[in-house]
C-alpha cells in the first residue's frame, strides 16, 4: 500500500475506534468506572485525550493491521490487535496499580480486558476496511 492508502485507512479507522470505545466508556462501562475510580476523576483534558487516541490508532495500524494486510490474514489482525491492546492497557493499568494510592485491582483487570477486546476489534474492522477499499 502507498502512504496515501495508509492515510485513508487511518482516517477510516478513526470512527471505528471511537464508535466502539464510546459504546464502552459512554454506556456499558460508565457506571463501573464512576463507582470504582470516580474519586480520582476530574474534567477531561480533551487535547491530551485526542492526541492519545490519534497516536494509539496509528499504533493499531502500524503494529497490527499493516502486518495482517501484508500477510493477507484476518487472524493476524485479530491476534496482533488484541496483543497490542493487552500490552498497552496493561502498561497503563499496572503502572496505575503500582503508583496510585487506592487504584482498584478490579479496574486493572477490567480495563486490560477492555483494551484487548477494543484493540482486537478495531484492528479487525480496519483490516476489513483496508482489504475491501484499498487493496
Amino acid at each position: 500500500m502507498t502512504i496515501i492508502q495508509y492515510l485513508y485507512l487511518y482516517l477510516m479507522t478513526i470512527p471505528a475506534f471511537f464508535i466502539i470505545d464510546i459504546i464502552w466508556l459512554g454506556w456499558i462501562g460508565k457506571d463501573f468506572y464512576k463507582a470504582q475510580i470516580g474519586f480520582l476523576l476530574g474534567p477531561i483534558n480533551w487535547s491530551a485525550a485526542i492526541i492519545f487516541y490519534l497516536l494509539y490508532i496509528a499504533g493499531i495500524i502500524i503494529f497490527a493491521v499493516n502486518p495482517a494486510l501484508q500477510a493477507g490474514s484476518l487472524g493476524k489482525a485479530v491476534l496482533l490487535g488484541a496483543m497490542f491492546g493487552f500490552f498497552a492497557y496493561a502498561t497503563y493499568d499496572l503502572t496505575n496499580l503500582a503508583t496510585i494510592k487506592d487504584w482498584p485491582f478490579l479496574v486493572t483487570i477490567v480495563d486490560i480486558l477492555w483494551g484487548t477486546v477494543l484493540t482486537g476489534s478495531v484492528a479487525t474492522v480496519s483490516y476489513y476496511l483496508g482489504k475491501t477499499f484499498l487493496l
